[in-house]
């Protein structure tokens, strides 16, 4: 099959505007929330924003495969594979909280090539492709230097959910050696290190469609997301952003606190 890099791209781009905008027919506004079979909320703008995405993507690229979190896998076999996720942090979008965002990555043969990361209530849209480097509205954005987690800043999506997932320790010690800690979290937190605004954001559970803009973006800012055991991945259920100077410092953070 083939593939060009610049032309899903900028289609990549359209279509993650499309979708999120699409939310904004919702922020703020009464509608019902449902739980989904995990627990999970999920609104009428979750859907709606999947099925514009799904809708533009199945017209410019019959042959791609797409995997949503709202619906069922399109072209499973497909060497070229949209993630999307309409609305990532819907808790906050059903509070009129606006640091929530809508999310796409493109993987091709298993690679992650394209990262977009959109916040439509807040109008700001990173995007990133492999070898283009990484914008923020349109202009080049890179992770800022940070050497010591003492200097750090650190953002999460919230307090507790690490001890759920054994990483209770660890996410304490990162509290204490950084030098400052807010919940500004899901994507929104990893675009903050992304554009230079926060220098470490952990997730300690994630979904392939939490995940698979996550990578591209981050090394084409300059910085990097892995897991907690430092493999550069969108596979393995959890992982952090941050700069390269601070890996090897977070890295034995979690190391020592197992």
């Amino acid at each position: 099959m083939n593939f060009d890099l610049n032309t899903a791209h900028k289609a990549a781009i359209e279509i993650a505007k499309k979708g999120g905008d699409r939310t904004l027919n919702y922020f703020n506004k009464s509608f019902d929330v449902e739980r989904k079979a995990d627990d999970s909320p999920v609104t009428v703008a979750d859907r709606e924003a999947e099925t514009v995405m799904r809708e533009e993507i199945i017209s410019r690229f019959p042959e791609h495969g797409i995997v949503g979190e709202e619906y069922n896998d399109h072209n499973p076999e497909s060497s070229v594979q949209w993630i999307l996720d309409p609305i990532d942090g819907t808790k906050s979008f059903i509070h009129g909280v606006p640091l929530y965002t809508t999310l796409i990555g493109v993987v091709v043969d298993k690679e992650p090539v394209i990262g977009i990361i959109y916040a439509p209530v807040l109008d700001e849209f990173c995007d990133a492709a492999r070898g283009k480097g990484a914008r923020l509205n349109g202009e080049p954005c890179s992770v800022r230097s940070c050497n010591n987690l003492s200097d750090a800043s650190f953002v999460s999506t919230d307090v507790y959910t690490s001890s759920g997932f054994g990483y209770r320790d660890a996410f304490e010690a990162l509290i204490k050696k950084t030098r400052i800690h807010r919940t500004w979290g899901d994507a929104y937190g990893h675009m903050l290190v992304a554009t230079g605004r926060a220098d470490l954001m952990f997730d300690p559970v994630l979904n392939i469609w939490d995940a698979a803009p996550l990578l591209t973006v981050l090394q084409e800012s300059g910085g990097i997301f892995c897991d907690t055991d430092g493999n550069e991945t969108i596979e393995s259920g959890n992982g952090f952003s941050c700069s390269r100077e601070l890996l090897p410092k977070v890295l034995e953070v979690f190391e020592s606190n197992q």
